[in-house]
């Protein structure tokens, strides 16, 4: 059964349990990502480190199914007849994650008719920044113990100059503040020292 966490202003969204078909527009150009996850937080966060600022999250869409095999249906309902939409990836998504035939272009507002249809028909659509806010908010007890294990001392007192497990902790604490979820009773000292004085 699904974990239903509550949404200020909004219904409960499902959480856990759950599989969705979603629609991850890019922030640039109209050029999104159309597929399926049981999980779309580690979905798109795979897919750019960056997520909360390469893609748009105000017109990101998910659609909860009832099983995976419902979502994949979904999915290939909402890219039905756009072959001649595909595009390539963005250069900048991490290659493993990607997918080769899942990337469209010029179909946004096609696609928003398309999620409206399946909300009529009775499926449960959300919008997708406060789907991922509620999901962050589920794992955020998870943030002390993981930013202390993934920085050394020499790294939260400044002396190992720039690492990738710097950058990986910054690309995540930015992505809460970019959902606007405060980190600072989340952390330990030292380790929200070193973010105040990485960000400046």
């Amino acid at each position: 059964m699904a974990a239903a966490y509550p949404v200020p202003g909004g219904e409960p969204v499902a959480i856990d349990g759950r599989c969705f078909a979603y629609v991850f527009p890019c922030a640039w150009e109209d050029h999104c990502k159309i597929g399926f996850s049981g999980d779309p937080l580690g979905r798109i966060s795979a897919l750019h480190p960056r997520w909360f600022g390469f893609f748009d999250l105000e017109a990101g869409m998910l659609v909860e199914a009832e099983s995976i095999r419902d979502a994949r249906d979904l999915e290939l309902e909402l890219r039905a007849g756009l072959g001649e939409y595909n595009a390539p990836a963005p250069l900048a998504i991490r290659v493993p994650a990607g997918g080769h035939t899942e990337w469209f272009r010029g179909v946004q507002a096609l696609l928003v008719e398309r999620v409206a249809a399946l909300g009529a028909r009775g499926y449960r659509v959300y919008p997708l920044r406060p789907w991922l806010r509620a999901a962050m908010e589920r794992r955020a007890d998870r943030l002390h113990e993981w930013t202390l294990s993934q920085l050394s001392v020499e790294e939260l007192e400044g002396m190992a100059g720039a690492t990738p497990s710097q950058q990986r902790v910054r690309d995540v604490l930015d992505a809460f503040g970019a959902l606007g979820i405060e980190v600072e009773p989340l952390l330990a000292p030292s380790v929200l020292g070193w973010y105040r004085g990485s960000s400046l």
